[in-house]
């Protein structure tokens, strides 16, 4: 059993914190709790195991005013928390596991219960994982350092930390600017393999218009300064 499954080991029923947002598992997440029913969840789960569900809903967006029975979502432990004179407080959470809703847990609590059963990625050839990790890690890495030059940032990238196919997956996918429901399509698939693939495909997609803008920008910089001039007439 990994790290992650054991730390919910035993867990059922799991407090539920619907938002437009997509957590990963080892991705952290700040959020600031204000509302009265979210204050006592809060609580609630310190006094517990300090532990709730983050589950992607757009409130308004189907009518309904959850999400609906059989959704994925995913495991925050709360690691620190800072409470203000007013009651709102500002925490911290990671993502420890996901999650699949087997139904609603009806307790009298202001706050949504879902009784739950977690699940990780399905066992697969490492030799193709790694392969997939090491292209889609390759294409980051330039992509967030013509990020780099197009902010002016000196210095190299900061380390990128080693990590299994699984985790660099879901850390990758989280940095992504990309649509909250393909985030969701992503958290939901079950094979490292594939979800390295999506995201292989959409880096690829948008890697040499970086590097471009980047290239560019460097050229712009030197402009005045020795460099050739560019003429736009």
């Amino acid at each position: 059993m990994s790290e992650a499954l054991e730390k919910v080991r035993g867990v059922r029923e799991l407090p539920l914190f619907p938002l437009p947002l997509v957590l990963f598992p080892g991705v952290p997440l700040p959020l600031h709790i204000f509302e009265p029913r979210y204050r006592e969840m809060l609580e609630d789960v310190q006094a517990k195991n300090n532990m709730f569900g983050v589950s992607y809903f757009e409130a308004g967006e189907t009518g309904d005013e959850h999400p609906p029975s059989g959704h994925v979502g995913c495991v925050a432990e709360v690691v620190e928390v800072q409470t203000m004179r007013d009651g709102r407080s500002n925490i911290m959470t990671l993502g420890v596991a996901r999650y699949r809703v087997e139904s609603y847990v009806e307790t009298g609590e202001p706050y949504l219960v879902g009784r739950v059963e977690f699940f990780e990625d399905e066992p697969e050839d490492d030799e193709l994982l790694n392969a997939r990790a090491r292209e889609v890690l390759n294409l980051f890495v330039r992509i967030a350092n013509s990020v780099r030059v197009l902010n002016d940032e000196r210095g190299s990238l900061p380390e990128i930390p080693e990590a299994s196919p699984e985790r660099l997956s879901f850390l990758v996918a989280s940095a992504m600017e990309i649509d909250a429901g393909v985030k969701q399509e992503m958290l939901e698939l079950r094979l490292s393999s594939e979800r390295l693939g999506r995201l292989q495909g959409l880096l690829a997609q948008v890697v040499g218009g970086y590097e471009e803008r980047a290239r560019m920008h460097t050229i712009g910089k030197g402009n005045g300064h020795g460099g050739k001039k560019i003429n736009f007439s």
